[in-house]
């Protein structure tokens, strides 16, 4: 069991975010140890052909498996959503002997050939790092950030919710059955990964939805990074799914074709730009049947910063399931985000 003690200061500073770096860096992981057979077998049958190449040999040597990763690939996102370039910033800027320690205690670990090479040459070995995870990326993962991006968004709406409405108590009770809160420390059992440290007081904790972590459950840095929990998204199995067709559903019946289709393509969140381009829609269009079905209860919307989040209602659901029972007997609330 790993715990993490936290301060009157901590508490105060638990803040979520989510990274494109970590989802490629945990991709890694899940390309070595996910079946097609799994939730994430869609991505694997497309990237699988492709994800072959020198960047992968190099990043596979410092993702293993199983067990440790140098945490300084992994930096704590400032901000709740920040992009990929900044996070290979974050990670140009790692001091060396942190680079050096770190990749060490990897090699100790988890021996392998390429690791030596980065520990005798710190500097060199990040550029090295950053351009296997940029190629990676735009490869395997940049294609499909949209839609990740979604569902993490998507999770990050429930979670505040949940702790706008029962507190830290609630919102740690329903984050993952393996973490507990206890009112001055958070207790997690069995993470996956977790770097060996002491978490510092006074940098708060950060809580981090990751699509691949799943199946692993958990990670968990700690010093010197910003103590960090990562967990499994909310509704991960609904990402890889397509949108559900309602052409001739009793749904169009009802509300006509391009408005159920807006309807059975919000099992996650989106842009305007993006769902009008799927559906071969123009913005403006797609503004106005989202007006309509908000106003007949179909969908809702609440802002989110400078974005503005529909989402399916329980009304919603349950005429998508009427058209498809078979299918969405229990759909679960989406969200789906234009631009404010």
């Amino acid at each position: 069991m790993i715990t993490i003690k936290l301060s009157t200061d901590d508490v105060s500073r638990i803040r979520f975010a989510f990274s494109p770096i970590w989802e490629t860096v945990t991709s890694v992981r899940a390309l070595s140890n996910n079946t097609v057979s799994s939730v994430h077998g869609p991505w694997l049958r497309k990237v699988r052909p492709i994800a072959a190449g020198d960047d992968l040999t190099l990043l596979r040597a410092l993702i293993p498996p199983v067990g440790y990763i140098p945490d300084f690939i992994t930096p704590a996102p400032p901000r709740r959503s920040t992009s990929f370039e900044s996070g290979l910033a974050a990670i140009a800027a790692t001091p060396p002997e942190l680079v050096v320690s770190e990749i060490t205690k990897l090699q100790e670990e988890n021996p392998h050939p390429l690791l030596p090479e980065l520990i005798a040459k710190p500097a060199h070995a990040v550029t090295r790092i950053n351009e296997a995870l940029q190629s990676f990326w735009q490869r395997t993962l940049e294609p499909d950030w949209r839609r990740m991006r979604a569902l993490l968004q998507d999770d990050l709406a429930f979670r505040l919710d949940e702790l706008a409405s029962g507190g830290l108590d609630r919102l740690f009770r329903n984050l993952h059955p393996s973490v507990r809160f206890t009112g001055d420390q958070v207790e997690i059992e069995r993470p996956f990964y977790c770097c060996n440290g002491v978490p510092l007081h006074g940098q708060g904790l950060l809580l981090v939805p990751c699509v691949f972590t799943w199946p692993a459950s958990l990670g968990v840095t700690a010093a010197p990074h910003v103590p960090t929990i990562t967990y499994p998204p909310r509704g991960l199995g609904r990402l890889w799914e397509s949108g559900k067709d309602t052409t001739d559903s009793p749904l169009a019946d009802l509300v006509g074709r391009t408005r159920a289709a807006i309807v059975g393509h919000l099992d996650l969140p989106m842009s305007t730009t993006h769902l009008a381009h799927q559906l071969d829609v123009s913005a403006p269009t797609l503004s106005v049947h989202l007006s309509i079905l908000r106003a007949a209860g179909v969908v809702d919307s609440r802002r989110d910063g400078r974005t503005v989040l529909y989402h399916r209602t329980s009304l919603g659901n349950h005429l998508l399931a009427a058209s498809s029972p078979t299918e969405l007997a229990s759909a679960a609330p989406t969200s789906l985000a234009t631009s404010a």
